[in-house]
């Protein structure tokens, strides 16, 4: 298959992941013609851990990997920073499903963990990159009280350790009584996402048989045969060409542009907003701990966050999601959440009520109507490791893991009981799913009430 003019998807706003950081030497953009033995399209979570992986089976495979924007300032740099080990169906009321199908999701997740704190390790990655220290269910309202509730008797009937917290508890925690209780599990992985992503770039590229180049999006990619009958394809960017003999795309729910799985995926945005450096005295009036976070009680509910580090001390809200099939929103929607985040932020932090945001971004994630990868062989020699069901930093670095053991023949898999997954079911006509999903997480964030 050949696609043509491949137009790559907006990245509205500014991730504030990433404008925190001191500024970072980039990867050269491509010029010229190079050969290799695979080529990534993507360098997020699934295409530098496949990228990882990759070096780990064949150390002297030749890898390529293709970014068309600076690393950190794509969808990887633009999520919360939760690497959830445990079910998080953002599909059901409590985040819970069946019990079988949620240990083996568990049983993925975790060894996406694993790999990330080995990559931590190896590439002796700054302490703010990646925390295991867990995370909390908030809920600020009685029906999310019964969601933790019900999900607690879910981890219990899974044999999973957790604390459920009380008004008291979250206070100590956050510095602020909105909460009426939390649920505590241990399992999580905190990230600083862009720092993350871009120091796993930098750790790649130490090794001579990798190479990585910023700013180049895949105009065409080609598949052709040589004199010898053997296939081969031919990814060609702007200024330069990559041929190759696998290719893995990486690149989510732009997938279907490169003409896969196309009326299959669904391309939400969600949003968020980081504050403004806090004072001293601001930090007195907050209290509470100095690195928390907060995923909602109620899936379509807020998400809080505070760090502490490279870029001071501040919080971070994440709420609202839309469906948008274009992969493009309006400045005039960034500006619209803003005005939403900031009531959710003072709503929250009353006794920061001159706090404003610094930053406000949305960032691109893929779903499934069956909850499945868009993954596996899908041409010869080209593979796909996409639509990560709105858990891009467990899933994606999971598919990326397992598309590079599969396009390398590797009898061994780091992803423990993994089969490959019917693909993605069709979906109803552009219109219906446009109006019907919108509708929908509208009604939902409107239920949320005051965890929303």
């Amino acid at each position: 298959m050949m696609s043509k003019q491949i137009q790559l998807a907006a990245n509205p706003g500014v991730t504030g992941w990433q404008a925190i950081l001191p500024p970072r030497k980039t990867h050269s953009e491509l010029e010229g013609k190079i050969d290799a033995d695979y080529l990534i399209i993507g360098a997020g979570f699934a295409g530098l851990s496949a990228a990882r992986r990759l070096h780990q089976i064949q150390p002297d495979a030749k890898v390529v990997i293709l970014e068309g924007c600076e690393i950190g300032k794509g969808p990887a740099g633009r999520n919360s920073g939760f690497m959830i080990d445990l079910p998080h169906d953002l599909s059901s009321q409590d985040y819970a499903g069946s019990a079988e199908n949620d240990r083996q999701q568990t049983a993925i997740n975790r060894s996406a963990i694993e790999f990330a704190n080995d990559a931590f390790r190896e590439y002796q990655m700054p302490s703010e990159a990646l925390k295991n220290v867990g995370k909390i269910n908030a809920a600020a309202t009685a029906k999310g009280m019964r969601f933790n509730e019900n999900y607690a008797d879910h981890l219990i009937n899974l044999d999973e350790p957790h604390t459920l917290l009380n008004v008291e508890d979250m206070k100590k925690i956050t510095g602020t009584d909105y909460y009426q209780g939390g649920l505590w599990t241990p399992g999580t992985t905190i990230l600083q996402p862009a720092l993350y992503i871009s120091s796993l770039a930098d750790g790649l590229v130490g090794n001579a048989n990798i190479h990585i180049f910023e700013n180049t999006s895949v105009n065409e990619l080609q598949k052709q045969k040589n004199d010898g009958g053997m296939k081969k394809w031919l990814a060609i960017t702007t200024k330069g060409r990559v041929s190759a003999t696998k290719v893995i795309l990486a690149v989510n729910g732009m997938v279907e542009r490169f003409g896969y799985f196309k009326k299959r995926l669904m391309h939400v945005f969600t949003y968020a907003s980081m504050s403004r450096r806090l004072t001293l005295s601001e930090i007195k009036k907050l209290g509470g701990e100095q690195n928390w976070a907060c995923t909602s009680a109620d899936p379509m509910g807020t998400s809080v966050r505070r760090i502490s580090g490279i870029g001071g001390d501040r919080l971070l809200v994440r709420n609202r999601a839309t469906y948008d099939p274009s992969m493009e929103v309006s400045q005039h929607r960034i500006n619209s959440v803003k005005t939403d985040h900031l009531k959710a932020f003072k709503a929250r932090f009353p006794m920061l009520s001159d706090v404003s945001m610094d930053y406000t971004w949305g960032g691109r994630l893929c779903l499934s109507k069956n909850g499945v990868f868009a993954a596996g062989e899908v041409d010869e020699g080209l593979f796909s490791a996409c639509c990560q069901n709105g858990l891009g930093t467990a899933k994606g670095t999971a598919i990326g893991i397992i598309a590079a053991e599969c396009a390398s023949n590797s009898d061994q898999s780091l992803v423990p009981d993994f089969t490959m997954q019917d693909p993605p079911e069709k979906l109803l006509p552009k219109l219906l799913m446009y109006l019907g999903a919108n509708s929908y997480m509208r009604w939902k964030e409107i239920r949320a009430g005051k965890d929303k």
